[in-house]
């Protein structure tokens, strides 16, 4: 089917009463989001639908865009949404589209019945609702039926017309934060700790060493909550630059054009990583916490401290042990390689794109 044959045959299917959407989806969270998004969308587009048809969603999942800055009109020649038995294809991503400086939300084509859509272009948080309602405009503009889109989406979402179809951006305010917070939240920061797995192992072997220690005992009773937090967030901030430097995370950019975007994954690297980080933290605390209740006597720890001790005194001294265990993590991910720190600190297709950058790297030496 060509374009124009797709896009003249909307009233067609208009008028049998049945309307197909196939959500393509990247792999990882893309293709989790698409699942249910495909559970509730029939739904959500039969309460503004006047002619009252019958609405199915399907899902499929395959990774068609190159990168981020591929061309809305290569993005159709590599879909082919005209092959497609579906009536309307709708592409889901995890990758971030911009044009300049400006987050792109979804690129529509009326003539081809397909959309383009940034997960991470919505943000962090609210996912499923808001790419949901993102999905239904990109729906209504390709099918060119208002009525359809969540009331208040043209005005929610500014837009402009492009080559291939129309351009929705952001909401005005926060673009950038709200891009940066879409961009982690597919990296899934939370995985670093069940991914590092050397890492958790040389970090809680040295808070268990340092356990043993009647010094670090003193220490922990003497330094206070200042002190205390001063030590947490440079432990974290030692095992982040660690991961950094040592497996490349940082992105160098070739030429002045790359730059904003090296800008933008840097800081996604970077606080991807202190999350993660953070939770490993965590993690090593409450392991800490259960080996020195364990362990430790308390009568030992009131020997050492000439005083009566209580509850309090574990967590202080756990939150100096997990520390101390985070600046040990951080010399353990040297044992980690390259391809391990990566997968556990990407999503999916960043990964990707990640693997494929040094590969241009390697090719171009």
């Amino acid at each position: 089917m060509s374009g124009n044959e797709r896009s003249q045959s909307g009233a067609e299917f208009a008028a049998d009463g049945l309307v197909s959407v196939l959500l393509i989806a990247d792999p990882g969270k893309p293709t989790a989001l698409a699942q249910r998004l495909a559970a509730s969308l029939p739904e959500r587009l039969r309460r503004g639908d006047r002619t009252e048809r019958l609405w199915t969603a399907t899902v499929r999942s395959e990774p068609y865009l190159p990168d981020e800055q591929a061309d809305f009109a290569d993005v159709i020649d590599a879909v082919e949404p005209s092959s497609e038995g579906e009536d309307i294809v709708v592409y889901l991503t995890d990758l971030p589209r911009r044009e300049d400086t400006l987050p792109v939300l979804a690129d529509v084509s009326t003539e081809h019945l397909f959309a383009l859509i940034s997960v991470a272009a919505v943000g962090g948080v609210r996912i499923e609702d808001r790419v949901g309602a993102v999905v239904q405009l990109a729906i209504a503009s390709a099918l060119d039926e208002p009525e359809l889109a969540p009331p208040g989406a043209r005005r929610q979402f500014p837009s402009v017309q492009i080559e291939s179809g129309t351009r929705y951006f952001a909401p005005s305010g926060l673009r950038r934060l709200r891009l940066l917070s879409g961009m982690v939240r597919a990296n899934r920061p939370w995985r670093l700790v069940t991914g590092l797995s050397k890492v958790l192992v040389g970090a809680f072997a040295t808070g268990a060493f340092a356990l043993a220690t009647s010094t670090i005992w003193e220490f922990a009773d003497t330094m206070g909550p200042w002190r205390m937090s001063a030590v947490t967030l440079l432990s974290i901030a030692a095992m982040v630059l660690w991961l950094v430097l040592d497996h490349e995370l940082w992105e160098r950019p070739a030429s002045p054009v790359e730059r904003d975007r090296s800008v933008l994954y840097n800081s996604a690297t970077v606080v991807t990583l202190v999350i993660g980080v953070a939770v490993l933290h965590l993690a090593l605390f409450g392991l800490l916490l259960l080996a020195a209740c364990v362990t430790l006597p308390p009568d030992l720890l009131s020997k050492t401290l000439g005083r009566g001790v209580d509850f309090s005194d574990y967590l202080t001294l756990s939150w100096l042990l997990a520390s101390i265990a985070t600046i040990g993590g951080a010399l353990g991910s040297g044992l980690e390689n390259d391809a391990a720190v990566t997968d556990a600190a990407y999503g999916v297709r960043q990964r990707q794109r990640v693997e494929n950058a040094r590969k241009r790297s390697d090719e171009a030496e």
